[in-house]
């Protein structure tokens, strides 16, 4: 436990602010999230140093296809979540209102990370912007250590938060699910809009933080796999963000509440991809589904395949040193090791 950095004062209480629900906590009380708690008129950190997963993973497990392709990163996760996801995969710990998992201190997980040969650290398996404090000492120490730190976020982040986490974190993972769909999120997810989420995405741009967008397709009714909002969706993202932004429709699998959800049809994944490329994004990946062709990036100028993959493995890979394609020279938007630019640790 540790006293939380994202949070002020108000008449007696405390305001989270670490995620855009802005918990208005009193004395005693704990956010939404499970692991945030107003004691003593300050707000702590219930869960600093305990992990409740740590694994190793490919970094396209993210799915981040264009961060440093073939990477691994070292996942952590604690628990408690700013969502509640009637299908998260991951509800064992997500949901869970309890405190478990092992102590490390954040000097530990750096040096697990850099045990197992990893190339950085991902927070994930749980929402990582509501443990931001430990995230924020581990990503730091990791930084002088020469590893990256990359997030995999439903995109609820604060405005308050982003500074925070500029000053460590490289990388971003937004998961939308639903194709942002706001009756979907309302009934399937708990929150009103998705608007913060938009909101997160302009300013992890303007921030400089490197992200990319994944989209959890959920065929229930017509609200979680709707065209017209995969449409909506990668316009937002072309006049938004811009056409070099990788976007991932992925397949949903049955799980937690909603067990009896049949997976995602392979066609509704298709259309969805084809409806993004007909509105000009240039990367758009079908995921959960391996082996498929739109698993693998492709020139948007020539058309040559590039970089095979198969799930999270890749199979062949085709780029310069300078993240380009070898045939035509364009650039693939692809940070590769000798053109990765770090964001430099910055002192509030």
């Amino acid at each position: 436990m540790k006293e939380a950095f994202l949070y002020s004062t108000e008449r007696g209480r405390v305001r989270c602010t670490a995620c855009s629900r802005y918990c208005l906590l009193g004395e005693g009380q704990t956010g939404f999230c499970g692991i945030r708690k107003n004691i003593g008129g300050h707000l702590f950190l219930l869960s600093y140093g305990r992990a409740a997963a740590v694994a190793v993973d490919p970094i396209e497990k993210k799915p981040l296809y264009h961060y440093l392709p073939g990477g691994r990163v070292l996942s952590l996760a604690t628990s408690g979540c700013s969502w509640a996801c009637k299908y998260c995969q991951n509800y064992d710990i997500s949901q869970r209102r309890e405190i478990t998992g092992d102590y490390f201190k954040p000097e530990d997980v750096v040096s697990m990370a850099i045990q197992s040969g990893s190339d950085g650290i991902s927070y994930t398996y749980n929402e990582p912007s509501i443990f931001a404090e430990y995230a924020h000492d581990i990503g730091i120490l990791a930084k002088k250590r020469g590893l990256f730190s990359t997030f995999v976020s439903n995109g609820y982040e604060s405005s308050e938060s982003i500074p925070y986490l500029k000053e460590f974190l490289d990388a971003i993972s937004i998961d939308f699910k639903g194709n942002g769909n706001d009756i979907f999120g309302r009934k399937y997810i708990g929150i009103m809009s998705y608007a913060p989420v938009f909101d997160t995405l302009k300013r992890l741009k303007s921030a400089g933080i490197y992200t990319e967008i994944t989209d959890l397709v959920v065929p229930v009714k017509g609200v979680g796999d709707n065209l017209d909002d995969a449409r909506n969706l990668a316009v937002w993202i072309r006049e938004n963000l811009g056409t070099d932004v990788p976007l991932h429709f992925t397949r949903f699998h049955p799980d937690y509440l909603m067990n009896n959800v049949p997976a995602t049809p392979i066609e509704t994944l298709e259309r969805h991809h084809s409806i993004a490329k007909e509105e000009g994004l240039k990367f758009v990946y079908i995921g959960n589904v391996p082996g498929h062709p739109l698993e693998n990036t492709y020139c948007p100028n020539c058309g040559h395949e590039l970089v095979k993959r198969f799930g999270f493995q890749i199979m062949s890979y085709r780029i310069t040193e300078d993240g380009r394609c070898p045939f035509c020279g364009e650039d693939m938007h692809i940070i590769v090791k000798g053109k990765r630019e770090r964001n430099p640790i910055t002192a509030r």
